[in-house]
């Protein structure tokens, strides 16, 4: 049976697990997440579930590779478990970044399961059809072999919740055309396929009721006894389902004026250039600008200041650095009041502090910085690398 074939009523399992039969014994497996009344939001459970899953998957011969996709057909991943960080951030001392014992565990483990992803030594396929976004690229990020579609709609919108592009967002859009990542980072812009293709944030593009084809040629496959050779041969099963290239998207069209925009060094260059645009002809544009002008100052500063860093550090160094930034975040006062306006009162009028860009300095940024534990203790994700 297929993934897509699981009915959506079949357990209350936040997480659903198969291992799908293929040629010689081997299988598939394929690991489907199971909120789509939330849009797959990914919750601490579900983070350990697939964390427990993939380490197993990973010691187990017969399983060649892994699938990860989203029940219900609106999203992949929509984001993180906002609800529960709230909940956090009320029950935790203000200030205090190290006493939000539920933030602290809930980041450790989604950055373990995106390291892991990254690192993982079979081949993993990220079906990232509908909505991909937050904690959902950073479980697509890392992953093989990541495929998108027409109805993908990927983004980092954390500027309008008082956050930044974390799981490893700040390592992916650093090493974007200089920029890029940044006008990504500020704006939340969504992209399609084409642009998620172009900039390598994708590697195939299927259609969006494809995923079935896909297991069924994977399932098809005739594995070779060397695992090496797998990645290869999930290429082939793609190739059999590839969807014919996307049309450029509007990061494509408009890269120019955003490089030259955005390709600064001062931070209110790059705000003053993008508020510009907030009457562009160009909808996609003013949005973008739209959704800038809205968002929390300092989560651009912080964006603009992890950027500069993550893009000299390796993704072990990234992580470790984010867990901190977001340990604060959840400390001081944007994030809380970021999800009380859009998800909890929904005024949509948030209350930013700092107010203004101009009021968001470098100096303020780096306090994010600061190790958020006790003088002497190791960093929760020390092991996970150089």
């Amino acid at each position: 049976m297929s993934a897509s074939a699981i009915p959506e009523s079949a357990g209350q399992d936040p997480v659903l697990f198969q291992e799908i039969p293929g040629r010689d014994g081997r299988r598939i497996g394929v690991a489907t997440l199971n909120s789509p009344q939330t849009l797959n939001g990914l919750s601490l459970p579900m983070c350990r579930l697939l964390d427990a899953r993939l380490r197993a998957w990973a010691a187990d011969d017969g399983l060649v590779a892994v699938v990860l996709n989203g029940a219900g057909g609106k999203a992949f991943c929509a984001g993180g478990d906002l609800h529960a960080l709230y909940r956090a951030m009320l029950d935790s001392p203000a200030g205090d970044p190290w006493a939000n014992v539920p933030a602290r565990e809930f980041f450790e483990t989604e950055y373990r399961l995106d390291h892991r992803i990254h690192c993982y030594p079979k081949p993993v396929l990220c079906w990232a059809s509908g909505i991909v976004m937050g904690g959902g690229v950073g479980l697509m990020l890392g992953a093989s072999h990541r495929i998108v579609t027409g109805t993908t709609r990927f983004a980092m919108p954390e500027v309008t919740i008082g956050l930044y592009p974390d799981v490893a967002g700040t390592w992916m859009l650093s090493r974007l055309p200089r920029g890029i990542g940044t006008f990504l980072a500020f704006t939340g812009a969504q992209l399609g396929a084409g642009d998620c293709l172009h900039y390598g944030l994708a590697d195939r593009v299927c259609d969006a009721g494809g995923l079935d084809a896909l297991l069924a040629a994977l399932a098809a496959t005739d594995w070779a006894d060397d695992p090496v050779r797998h990645a290869a041969q999930v290429d082939a099963a793609l190739d059999a389902c590839q969807a014919p290239a996307p049309e450029p998207g509007p990061l494509q069209r408009h890269a120019d004026r955003i490089r030259q925009a955005c390709g600064r060094a001062d931070f209110l260059d790059i705000a003053a250039a993008i508020a510009a645009w907030r009457d562009d002809p160009d909808p996609w544009l003013a949005r973008a600008a739209a959704t800038f002008l809205a968002g929390s100052p300092g989560s651009a500063r912080l964006s603009h200041t992890l950027l500069a860093r993550a893009r000299h550090q390796s993704l072990a160094e990234t992580f470790r650095m984010e867990f901190t930034a977001s340990l604060h975040c959840c400390a001081e006062p944007d994030f809380r009041e970021g999800i009380r306006a859009l998800l909890i009162d929904k005024d949509k009028s948030p209350r930013w502090n700092p107010a203004t860009r101009e009021q968001a300095t470098a100096d303020w940024a780096r306090r994010f910085l600061a190790p958020p534990g006790p003088d002497g203790q190791p960093h929760p994700l020390a092991d996970l690398g150089p």
